[in-house]
């Protein structure tokens, strides 16, 4: 079991589409590999950013197989209404050789109850015993995962090593003080990109999963590398990890919203990918005020960007 497939940055991956709106998986598979090599550590696939209450299981899981041929390390999101489905999600990414899970809770019948999620975790990590996974906790799902489940749950299942956190600062902060600090073993994932600067610096993240990171791959991947240098102390780096974090500040905090998978996928178009011009829905589509909106901030932080990078600390510790 690799544990360390939760550490690093990592996209989650959005679903491009073909003209008849059907996933485009070759389209999906060479952006995984292109951001693996830009130097992401895996990729995720499917969580909200993928789509996968818009898609069919069958899409999901060759999406998943598609990503994992090709060699790029691939973790695999287990949303769904229905708890078997879930744990089928995680029988096929063991069997098709992905290397770990992340166990979304569930969602729509009996949400809030502890004990039905219990029972659905339960059923989500038996499933796959060899693939290390983390519970996404996000307000979104409408059940927050506390210490007390998450130890019960990991006193029987070897593979629930982390926690990937959607929350914002306060609920990372819940996570480092009352989970992550019991046990060294256990990992925090940064799930939200308005957080990485305070999950790395003061929660002790060692991992960030990212949506702005697949249209801007280098510039998050310079932002995480300042915020690791600054956990262990370097003055200069949280000096320019804050500024950069405040950069990006309103491009990560589409992230947040409901949106957000429209607001990325225009980035990925600016950036060139003409793969991410559709979505699965029709009546999906930004309003000409967001399309404003989003590329008058892309322009000003490329443009900051480019003048910010050389400022003195700035590259040379990203690069340390």
């Amino acid at each position: 079991m690799n544990k360390d497939i939760f550490s690093g940055c990592i996209p989650a991956l959005m679903t491009p589409c073909t003209p008849d709106r059907r996933p485009d998986f070759d389209a999906l598979v060479r952006k995984g590999q292109e951001l693996v090599a830009a130097g992401m550590s895996a990729v995720v696939y499917c969580g909200s950013m993928g789509d996968w209450p818009l898609l069919t299981d069958a899409e999901r899981m060759e999406g998943v197989a598609r990503l994992v041929a090709a060699g790029v390390p691939t973790i695999v999101g287990t949303g769904a209404v229905n708890s078997k489905i879930a744990a089928a999600h995680a029988a096929h990414a063991a069997e098709v050789g992905a290397q770990g899970l992340m166990v979304i809770p569930r969602v729509l019948s009996r949400g809030p109850s502890s004990a039905a999620q219990k029972a659905h975790f339960k059923a989500v990590l038996s499933a796959a015993p060899e693939l290390p996974a983390v519970i996404y906790n996000s307000p979104y799902y409408g059940f927050a995962t506390r210490a007390d489940l998450f130890f019960d749950l990991r006193a029987e299942h070897s593979n629930l090593i982390g926690f990937k956190e959607f929350g914002g600062a306060e609920d990372l902060r819940y996570a480092a003080e009352n989970i992550t600090s019991k046990d060294d073993d256990v990992t925090l994932m940064i799930g939200v990109d308005t957080t990485v600067y305070h999950g790395y610096v003061n929660c002790g993240a060692t991992g960030a999963i990212t949506g702005i990171g697949n249209a801007l791959p280098r510039e998050v991947l310079h932002l995480v590398a300042l915020c690791k240098q600054a956990a262990r102390g370097n003055a200069t780096a949280r000096i320019r990890a804050k500024e950069l974090e405040e950069a990006l500040a309103v491009l990560s905090s589409f992230d947040e919203g409901p949106d957000l998978v429209l607001y990325y996928k225009h980035l990925m178009l600016l950036n060139g990918d003409a793969e991410y011009t559709l979505h699965f829905n029709e009546a999906d589509a930004m309003s000409d005020s967001q399309r404003h909106y989003v590329e008058a901030q892309y322009t000003l932080f490329k443009d900051w960007y480019g003048e910010w990078a050389k400022l003195p600390g700035a590259a040379v510790a990203a690069a340390a």
